[in-house]
């Protein structure tokens, strides 16, 4: 009987706590639960995690050998015993501030002493434990007891025994004393002395090296900053060099960091509190920045370092701190905003916030991905704050103002500036009349009007935005702190109406509230510069009125103190540059003195090259500087177009997609003739090597921009495999991104895009760099020079003719040797205008015409192309060059040559024998090349050649609404399948299966495709030209976007594929040109609308020279150009003139 009794044991179950509130208010690292058998610990559980709800749940258990059995009898007779004589049993809770190794007991929350019989009353269901009231509620704890008969581990085991020993007594004591001064309500510094002197003491016994070191530091340096907290201590950096030497001992992953981590931010956000030290701050937000992601959502440290006195303190505190644009200060910036995740109410703040630092510091340095960075945070800031939120107007404001002013300005980006009026409309809506804000909102519509109105000219725009300053500056009278901007603000509308309307008044008020602005602003005022320049720009306008000698001197003074007060790489030098170069040139114009236009040219230069001011304004620059150095035949002229095609072309290699860069070229319509003029220039100077080089830099920049991504790199991968293969891989993500960016209609997104684009842009143009430091790549890639140009004539002189409002010409530049100028005196650039209307007409006009009946018009208008261009150009070849009949010549025609015919150039004259003067057509066999370095391009890409595969595109009935039936498509494509090589795989592609998709497919899989279809070119969006198909147009960016090169040959037997673009001439952008960029060397286009009746003649004669002798299967795709000269002789008798002039060879 004893002997089973002695063997019985009691399994207590801890399972959980609740409502543990620890006494001190101290944020404890876990809680555990101690069993005492009298008043010694038996057992402790592990430290549990303390939930945001104040509970715990352990789920430990500890075996205990049963009381009875060390009385040594069973239970029956024990009930008959006085109670007195069984051990005591206590529990307890407790709460410690070390997660891993404890110093000392840690601080007790509750503690309770209870008999055997109540542990055991419960059976084996599990039963609370409530405990003495902590800060107003009860802890509790739920426990069950069980009897077992076995025991693995007799007389359970500490988890880690606490030796009694001196430090743990005096830590203890220290816990104790501390509970007791933060629970009394009265002066209670004695026990904080007392609780601080058990501290220090542990302290004294812990070395830097003993393992509790931290833990001792730990205690002593909250009860001090608890002190200071309630200003019973004064010496909090004493308190903070303790929390730090902490923090230094629990290094990442260490469990106690956390909470070190915690109690520094706590410390120095009440020294930020009590003494407003910003670095203590800043720096509590970088420890929140690493605390938090170790915090586990749902614990008891996580509720209280993420709430409101916690982060969101910190966050709000740093929100108020002024703008700093410093690394350091947007660093900062970053860390709040991470602080303040998705659904955080304080993340549109914490947007702006660092919006501004990020625009601050565009201003200061002109990076653009800055700007980018700043308008996507105020988009998402804005998104946050719907219609109705207090803070919507001025997120709304500062997004408008980082589109309009600095981005409009710096890309200029048309759909900035409109977004940003939209934007500045709502704020304004939002700002009625009595609003603390209308007048900021006033005053920027105002500014993004006078933006606008100054590039699109519309008055409406400047009369309301000259109203709605002056409304502002009702809204500012004198004594208001922002007077000076508006006044300032007023100044610039009326300064802008004068110069595109002349209105007189407009200028002297201007000057007199520029004046009255800067008298306001004190001598160390961040934006005394921009009055300066502004004042000095009204002064320089009424010097060319008044000739008043002290308004130039006056300008060129408020310029130079300007630039005094502007660090060297501040993007408003840029405009202290501008305005000094106008004051000047205003000048040297009325005294003539050399050395003001020395000065001008010098300050042109600078401005036009200063490295942190937006392209767009240093493109305009580079611009003035070339029609000032015309009007004064300035040496420096040439230097001034190389800067403006520079300049132009970095500026497109920002825009991500083909389409913006035509719109991005487009906006300086006014520079469209820069090429040729730059050509002229050189022509007039006597350097016609350069003058090939700038008129090859200044056109086709589109092709070129988008065809550096597909350069030939066998040389480099040659010399350099692994640079090779990383700069094709670069360029093939670069162009990757351009193709997604055109796609995105969302403007934020779109933004993304752009930037991602930039960013790898950047990468690629490090990777170029790097391939420029070898040996013998010292200009990859770079504008090419007159030798590289020069392989563009390796099998026949090019024809570059020039148009410029100085003179027309050629440049015909042979296979070895110096260039050669031919004037074109009897011709001009308005003969050629009015040549090109007449071509026009009269196609029209043959159109309608029997085919059998004499084409007089275009007779009369192709004798006047031989007599007064081709024929000097001709002379030339045939008595300077000694260039035999029948050798191939290509055509590089420019600006208004571009839409004349010049390969039918034709004499029609008949000599005394009777016989035919010869046109140009039966001198050489022509082609044409859009610009010399694609067909430099295309017979680099020559030296891959693969098995030839031929597919025949048709489309004669294309979908409802795309145009009329073309009959004899399917007619065309047979013949052209009889006429192909046997050696040659072919395929046709025509009715239902000739659709967007199948089209582009046998694009890229063929190496010789003959196109039967309807052709569109879009004049006002050239990009969208197409081929019609069953379905979808095939656009020209659709074959852009395509890298075909094995491709060789394409015959486009569709309208309208060889005619360029209206708007950009130079940029000869049409289908032809874009088959020839995507990878095909030679091909075959139209000028205007074929008729498919007889150019079926055509084509059946053009692949029977082709291929002659078609036995011998042999497919060259650069015999098409002699192959189409024969063509179009032999079918004089079937086809008519303009039809068969209508066919053109480009390429190879």
């Amino acid at each position: 009987m004893s002997g089973n009794s002695e063997r019985r044991y009691i399994r207590l179950d801890v399972i959980s706590g609740t409502n543990l509130q620890v006494p001190s208010q101290r944020v404890p690292a876990g809680i555990y639960v101690s069993i005492n058998v009298d008043s010694q610990r038996l057992w402790k559980s592990t430290i549990g995690v303390l939930s945001s709800e104040n509970s715990v749940a352990w789920g430990d258990a500890v075996t205990m050998r049963s009381p009875w059995s060390h009385l040594g009898a069973v239970r029956g007779v024990i009930l008959h015993r006085s109670s007195h004589a069984l051990p005591a049993f206590s529990v307890e809770i407790r709460a410690s501030y070390e997660a891993g190794r404890m110093l000392g007991s840690g601080e007790v929350i509750g503690k309770l002493q209870m008999s055997w019989d109540k542990v055991l009353n419960h059976g084996d269901e599990p039963f609370d434990l409530s405990f003495p009231s902590v800060r107003g509620v009860h802890p509790s704890l739920t426990l069950k007891a069980t009897v077992v008969q076995a025991c693995d581990d007799q007389d359970g085991a500490l988890a880690d025994s606490l030796a009694d020993c001196e430090m743990t007594r005096q830590t203890d004591a220290g816990h104790a004393q501390f509970a007791k001064y933060m629970r009394s309500k009265m002066v209670s510094r004695p026990r904080l002395n007392a609780a601080v002197k058990h501290f220090q003491l542990v302290l004294d016994q812990c070395p830097a090296s003993h393992p509790d070191h931290a833990a001792a530091l730990t205690n002593l340096a909250w009860a001090r900053l608890q002190g200071y907290i309630r200003n019973h201590l004064q010496d909090i950096d004493t308190t903070i060099s303790l929390f730090r030497d902490a923090l230094a001992l629990r290094p990442q992953h260490h469990p106690d960091r956390p909470l070190s981590l915690y109690n520094l931010t706590e410390a120095l956000t009440w020294r930020h509190n009590k003494k407003i030290t910003v670095a203590d701050i800043r720096e509590a937000a970088h420890l929140y920045h690493e605390l938090l992601p170790l915090c586990p959502e749902g614990t008891y440290l996580r509720s209280i370092a993420a709430g409101e006195t916690g982060v969101d303190y910190v966050i709000d505190e740093c929100n108020n701190l002024p703008t700093d644009a410093s690394d350091e200060g947007i660093c900062l910036r970053r860390v709040v905003l991470d602080l303040c995740p998705v659904g955080h109410q304080r993340r549109p703040r914490a947007l702006d916030e660092l919006s501004r630092a990020l625009l601050s510091q565009f201003t200061q340095s002109g990076t653009i991905d800055d700007l980018d960075e700043c308008i996507q945070f105020l988009h998402e800031a804005v998104s946050l704050c719907p219609e109705g939120h207090t803070d919507r107007d001025l997120y709304l404001n500062n997004l408008a103002v980082s589109l309009g002013i600095y981005r409009f300005n710096h890309q200029g980006n048309p759909n900035d500036l409109d977004e940003a009026i939209s934007l500045h409309e709502e704020v304004l809506l939002l700002c009625p009349v009595g609003h603390e804000s209308r007048d900021v909102s006033l005053d920027n519509l105002g500014g993004a009007l006078v933006t606008r109105f100054d590039k699109r000219g519309a008055r409406d725009d400047i009369t309301r935005a000259i109203s709605l300053r002056r409304e502002a500056l009702t809204l500012r009278p004198p004594g208001h702190p922002r007077r000076d901007t508006t006044l300032s603000n007023l100044a610039l509308a009326l300064k802008t109406r004068y110069d595109k309307l002349d209105v007189s008044e407009d200028l002297n008020e201007a000057i007199d509230l520029y004046r009255e602005s800067l008298r306001l602003k004190g001598l160390d005022h961040p934006e005394r510069h921009v009055t300066l320049s502004n004042l000095s720009s009204a002064l320089c306008s009424r010097f060319t009125h008044t000739r008043k000698n002290e308004d130039v001197e006056e300008a060129i003074d408020l310029c130079q103190q300007s630039l005094e007060v502007l660090p060297s790489l501040h993007p408003d030098r840029c405009s202290s540059y501008m305005w000094l170069q106008q004051a000047y040139l205003s000048r040297y114009r009325v005294q003539l003195n050399p050395a003001d236009l020395s000065l001008a040219v010098e300050n042109f230069r600078l401005s036009s090259r200063h490295p942190t001011q937006g392209f767009p304004e240093r493109i305009i620059q580079a611009f003035n500087w070339t029609v000032a150095a015309e009007q004064h035949g300035h040496a420096f002229a040439l230097e001034a177009y190389s800067t403006f095609f520079e300049l132009l072309d970095a500026h497109l290699a920002t825009r991500s997609s083909a389409t913006s860069r035509r719109e991005a070229a487009a906006a300086f319509h006014y520079a469209r003739t820069l090429p040729v003029d730059a050509a002229s220039c050189a022509i007039r100077c006597g350097d016609l090597r350069h003058a090939v080089e700038l008129v090859e830099q200044g056109r086709g920049q589109q092709w070129s921009l988008a065809s550096r991504l597909k350069t030939p790199v066998e040389d480099l991968e040659s010399a350099n495999p692994t640079l090779a293969h990383n700069y094709l891989e670069l360029s093939k993500r670069v162009s990757n991104a351009a193709q997604s960016s055109a796609t995105i209609t969302d403007r934020a997104a779109a933004d993304r895009a752009a930037t991602e684009y930039r960013r790898l842009t950047k990468r690629w143009e490090a990777a170029v760099a790097e391939i420029r430091s070898l040996d013998d790549f010292s200009r990859f890639l770079l504008p090419p020079a007159y030798e590289d140009l020069q392989a563009a004539a390796r099998h026949g002189p090019v024809i570059i003719f020039i148009a410029s409002k100085h003179s027309c010409s050629a440049i015909i530049v042979p296979t070895s040797g110096e260039p050669h100028h031919v004037p074109l005196p009897s011709i001009a650039l308005a003969d050629l205008a009015i040549l090109k209307d007449r071509f026009t007409r009269a196609i029209r006009q043959a159109s309608r015409m029997n085919p059998k009946e004499t084409r007089t018009d275009l007779i009369v208008l192709l004798r006047i192309v031989w007599e007064e261009i081709m024929l000097p150009i001709v002379n030339v070849l045939e008595n300077v060059l000694k260039l035999k009949r029948h050798s191939r010549i290509w055509l590089c025609p420019t600006a208004a040559f571009t839409s004349i015919p010049l390969h039918a150039a034709n004499p029609f004259l008949t000599k005394a024998d009777r016989s035919k003067e010869p046109c140009l057509e039966d001198l050489y066999v022509c082609s044409y090349t859009p610009t010399l370095s694609a067909l430099v391009r295309s017979r680099q890409m020559m030296k891959k050649r693969v098995t030839p595969s031929f597919v025949t595109i048709g489309q004669g009935q294309p979908g409802a609404g795309k145009g009329k039936a073309l009959l004899a498509v399917d007619s065309e494509l047979e013949l052209v399948h009889t006429l192909v090589p046997a050696t040659a795989s072919h395929n046709t592609i025509s009715g239902d299966a000739a659709t967007r998709a199948g089209a582009l497919k046998a694009l890229e899989e063929n190496t010789w495709v003959h196109l039967a279809c309807h052709g569109k070119q879009d004049p006002a969006q050239p990009y969208h030209s197409h081929f019609v198909m069953r379905d979808e147009h095939v656009t020209l960016l659709d074959i852009m976007e395509r890298d075909i090169p094995r491709a060789e040959f394409a015959f486009l037997s569709a309208c309208h594929t060889a005619v360029g673009d209206k708007e950009t001439p130079d940029e000869v952008i049409h289908l032809a040109a874009g088959l020839q960029f995507s990878g095909f060397k030679s091909v075959v286009g139209t000028l205007w609308e074929v008729d498919d009746s007889v150019a079926k003649h055509v084509v059946e004669a053009f692949y029977k020279y082709m291929f002659h002798p078609k036995e011998a299967g042999v497919m060259d795709c650069t015999k098409a150009a002699w192959a189409l000269n024969c063509a179009t002789h032999s079918v004089k008798t079937k086809v008519p003139l303009e039809q068969r002039m209508v066919f053109v060879h480009i390429g190879v």
